[in-house]
């Protein structure tokens, strides 16, 4: 009777374990102590360079773009992040201030996490520091190829690399194959070339069957062929 008891007390205390585990996507799908959710209509600013940096932002849902301006005001696009990804993650490494502009170009959810929260939550919860990190490492990968890409690929290359990956090609679980609207000047700030030039390979790509214009532009992976080429 003692053995059962035990095994039953056992039993019931794993039960409990497991369901007071941490679950790092239900604490980046909800709002808390220290972490607020906000919505951001198309073309609002989530942040603006300069603003104090004071929270590391989870997208939830939409898409966002980081610029950055320099001093005499020429604007260059860095990124445009979907849901999964983190971004204002600098407060984390010392940064005082914003680096950069994140504005929403499309409808958007955005988890904002306090960065004594983040830094609590790193430390303590290895599932939702596991995430986090392999979201860094595939961020600092992304940076040495768009440089590689800047340095040795033409601009009908590049475009048509921006092209997939925005289209989020290559990723597990996560819807691709349309793009958020976005213009031909912001895909040439991208890319660093011209908007004349940026047209002229769309509309290039939409002769070939690479890209398609039907409620959105969709991305065929047979624009692949243009990136493997030598």
């Amino acid at each position: 009777m003692r053995t059962s008891t035990s095994s039953r007390k056992i039993k019931s205390s794993k039960k409990l374990r497991q369901k007071l585990a941490f679950d790092a996507q239900a604490f980046l799908d909800s709002a808390g102590l220290s972490r607020k959710v906000k919505e951001f209509n198309v073309a609002e600013t989530v942040y603006a360079q300069g603003d104090p940096a004071q929270s590391v932002m989870y997208l939830q849902s939409g898409d966002v773009k980081l610029t950055v301006i320099n001093k005499v005001g020429k604007e260059a696009v860095v990124a445009i992040l979907g849901p999964g990804d983190f971004f204002g993650e600098g407060c984390l490494a010392g940064q005082s201030i914003r680096m950069g502009t994140a504005t929403a170009i499309t409808f958007a959810t955005v988890l904002l996490i306090e960065k004594k929260e983040m830094f609590k939550v790193l430390h303590e919860e290895h599932s939702l520091s596991d995430i986090f990190i392999r979201f860094m490492l595939a961020r600092n990968i992304r940076i040495e190829e768009d440089l590689v890409d800047q340095l040795f690929n033409s601009s009908e290359k590049r475009l048509a690399r921006t092209l997939l990956l925005l289209a989020r090609y290559g990723k597990e679980n996560q819807p691709h194959g349309v793009l958020p609207k976005m213009s031909h000047e912001t895909l040439a700030e991208m890319i660093g070339t011209t908007r004349p030039r940026v047209s002229f390979f769309m509309n290039k790509f939409r002769k070939l069957g690479f890209i398609e214009y039907n409620g959105g532009l969709q991305i065929n992976t047979s624009l692949l062929s243009v990136v493997l080429h030598e």
